[in-house]
């Protein structure tokens, strides 16, 4: 059986200065893209990843500083890889945890735009652990019953993965498989979106698998003390864990898709803010009922609490009384005071 292909599926592999997503750099990537009508495009590229290749990672794919440091940059090469990739669905191997974040990291990285959405990811690593348990090597060797001649340089595992993934769909067009509830299927067909549906089973939110979907398709948390919780009720508990993990050491394609839940629960909470507002706002504008006001019997005048009298706010005025004559008395009292005789 062949693979039914509605649109080009492009098998690539990376070759890179380490397994740190967020870190490291491509040195070399190569891309197979198989066409609806059976022809093939390939494509490699050399890249100068701007960092030391530690030595444990050239001992791996044989790429050393030397070999890339007149290589351009990725910045340079991207909107080249992009536009050969185009709508295409991809395919390799452990690039669902690999190859594919770390290729959107570079890409996010390098300002390209390179959208995921509504494409297919076939791991075929995933297909082969899922239902014989092996490696790259062993795969090649069990499937195609050949050895990999030049194993880990790019173009040579990208060409061995496409081969395999060739191989399973032949090998398990009518082999059932058991998941761990118990349903039984036969998954391995030569349709692509099979194939995705298959080898994401994990059904990651963003691929490096920091958070998942849930069986409700709603994003959770995968990891620390939160794992299992869905990311909306995190956010309603711990807002700041926003702002932690954008912060933090997370490949920038998990803080995209971190960012757009958090914008979708953000315009979630203003609507129900604005939802309760009228209610409060009729609950503070409404008319009070002013207390009735009680009539002084007979109109009775206010009275000072002190004096127990009526006042009527003016100023108290000691009440005048008429000047006396002065009389031989008083001018007597004058005399006596300055001391001065009459």
């Amino acid at each position: 059986m062949k693979l039914n292909l509605k649109r080009p599926l492009a098998f690539f592999d990376l070759e890179t200065t380490g397994i740190n997503i967020g870190a490291d750099r491509i040195v070399e990537i190569s891309v197979i893209k198989l066409n609806p009508d059976g022809s093939e495009e390939v494509m490699t590229w050399r890249v100068q990843p701007g960092i030391p290749i530690p030595l444990e990672s050239s001992m791996v794919h044989g790429i050393y500083d030397e070999h890339v440091q007149d290589e351009k940059r990725f910045h340079e090469l991207g909107e080249d890889i992009a536009a050969f990739i185009g709508d295409s669905d991809l395919a390799g191997y452990n690039s669902n945890k690999f190859d594919i974040p770390m290729l959107m990291e570079e890409f996010l990285r390098a300002g390209v735009m390179f959208d995921l959405e509504n494409r297919y990811f076939v791991d075929v690593q995933n297909i082969f652990h899922q239902m014989e348990q092996r490696t790259l090597r062993a795969a090649y060797k069990f499937y195609c019953e050949k050895d990999i001649i030049n194993a880990h340089s790019a173009e040579a595992d990208t060409r061995a993965t496409m081969e395999v993934l060739l191989a399973q769909v032949e090998r398990y067009v009518d082999t059932e498989y058991e998941d761990k509830k118990g349903n039984r299927s036969k998954p391995v067909v030569g349709d692509v979106e099979a194939l995705h549906k298959f080898t994401n089973l994990s059904r990651p939110v963003d691929f490096a698998g920091r958070m998942v979907y849930n069986e409700d398709g709603e994003e959770t948390i995968n990891f620390g003390k939160h794992k299992g919780k869905r990311v909306e009720d995190v956010l309603n508990v711990e807002p700041s864990y926003y702002s932690w993990m954008m912060q933090g050491d997370f490949p920038l394609y998990t803080k995209r898709k971190l960012e757009e839940i958090h914008k979708r629960w953000s315009a979630k909470k203003t609507a129900e803010r604005q939802a309760a507002r009228p209610a409060q706002t009729a609950a503070t504008t409404a008319p009070k009922q002013e207390a009735p006001k009680q009539a002084f019997a007979n109109n009775a005048p206010k009275t000072s609490p002190q004096l127990n009298r009526p006042y009527n706010n003016q100023p108290f005025k000691k009440k005048e009384e008429p000047a006396k004559p002065v009389d031989d008395d008083m001018l007597k009292q004058l005399a006596s005071k300055f001391g001065k005789g009459l």
